[in-house]
């Protein structure tokens, strides 16, 4: 590990530390290609280290493994973990005068070892590349039948955005969606205690030296790592509660329960992006494995009688919901409450999830609310209302 302090990984379902060998095991289980994440709250704590470290165990153990992508920073540990792995050279690509290395997903497919280690999961690939992000190459090669291990930031998991922001004043760019995460068979923490992240930054093991009295004082923070760092382990701990109750049911050593299903009631014009973030946060933390994005299409909204404006809007919603992992259902009729609760005590709902009405007062009123309808009408279900403001993406 590090020379300061080794990183701490969350153990899996038998109370172990995760180990080359449960990948080994994973590997060997079928012929199905199997996904290991590492996810870290920040830059530094190690999981690239941690990948080229399992990469070594796998290799002494016979498996053929190759690394694709590993982003050393320049940091002496992790470069002499490279040492002995075989590497695929990476794709040349000019982008404005100069020359960049990306992934080479068709060498990686040809080449097709058993396993590769992929890291950056969240990057953008550069144009003249197959596919716009990493995440879609690394789903390619494990739909050819090679498994990958990779690593990503918690910041740039797609739901929680809107968290991060928030506790940074930072606005990620890059992220992943949600169902990414679906596929993956292990998903691991590589954790530091804050203390030990920010010694390595200012000893300039995280970035250059002329970058380290910023990052100290902005993303680095004490606060906002203490934010990352919960909100990793608690994503973590989430997926591996479900897959622990999926385990038990399978083995039958648990009666199944009424399983939680949750649903975002979307408009059809604006930006729902925040309701859905927060819809994938309550159904990851209830393991659900069904949630469900609703709208209701009246007469004056159908194709064709929808504005521009408003159609572009809901198309973008319903892209969004889908790589959050929602289940996108259109209903129709003229009155958007009768629907919304229809569907919902017929697919036994058990959260609703509105975004806070802008109308005044007097118009709820004059017109009625569809959230106190559902707080008259449904016992059985949790009514949650979110504040939301004109800047919401």
């Amino acid at each position: 590990m590090f020379v300061d302090t080794e990183p701490s990984i969350i153990p899996n379902r038998n109370g172990e530390r995760p180990s080359p060998e449960s990948l080994l095991q994973l590997v060997q289980d079928s012929e199905r290609a199997k996904l290991r994440i590492y996810i870290g709250a920040a830059a530094g704590v190690g999981k690239t280290f941690q990948m080229l470290e399992d990469a070594h165990e796998l290799r002494k153990q016979g498996i053929d493994i190759v690394v694709g992508v590993a982003e050393t920073h320049g940091r002496a540990d992790t470069i002499e973990k490279l040492e002995g792995l075989e590497t695929i050279p990476l794709k040349q690509i000019e982008y404005r005068g100069n020359v960049f290395g990306e992934l080479d997903l068709e060498a990686v497919i040809r080449r097709r070892p058993q396993v590769v280690v992929i890291d950056e999961l969240a990057h953008s690939n550069l144009d003249g590349v197959k596919n716009p992000k990493r995440y879609e190459d690394i789903l390619e090669i494990l739909n050819a039948g090679i498994s990958v291990i990779t690593a990503v930031n918690i910041q740039h998991i797609e739901s929680l955005n809107d968290v991060v922001q928030r506790s940074s004043n930072i606005q990620v760019r890059e992220t992943v969606p949600d169902c990414f995460f679906k596929r993956a068979d292990e998903i691991i923490d590589v954790d530091v205690s804050v203390d030990t992240l920010r010694t390595r930054l200012r000893q300039g093991k995280i970035y250059s030296v002329e970058k380290i009295e910023q990052a100290l004082s902005n993303f680095f923070r004490k606060g906002n790592l203490a934010t990352l760092r919960e909100l990793a382990l608690r994503h973590v701990a989430q997926f591996q509660s479900a897959q622990d109750h999926e385990y038990r049911e399978r083995e039958g050593m648990e009666s199944a329960v009424i399983p939680e299903k949750v649903m975002v009631c979307m408009a059809s014009r604006g930006s729902a992006k925040k309701l859905l973030r927060t819809g994938a946060r309550i159904a990851g933390r209830l393991a659900a494995d069904d949630w469900f994005a609703v709208y209701v299409e009246t007469p004056n909204e159908e194709l064709g009688r929808i504005d521009p404006k408003s159609y572009a809007a809901l198309r973008e919603n319903i892209v969004f919901a889908e790589t959050l992992g929602a289940k996108v259902v259109k209903l129709k009729g003229g009155n958007v409450a009768d629907e919304l609760l229809k569907y919902a005590r017929e697919h036994g709902i058990t959260h609703v999830i509105f975004g806070q009405s802008a109308r005044s007062r007097w118009q709820i009123l004059f017109y009625g609310s569809v959230i106190n309808r559902f707080l008259r009408e449904v016992d059985d279900a949790a009514v949650h209302v979110i504040p939301l403001n004109k800047d919401d993406k």
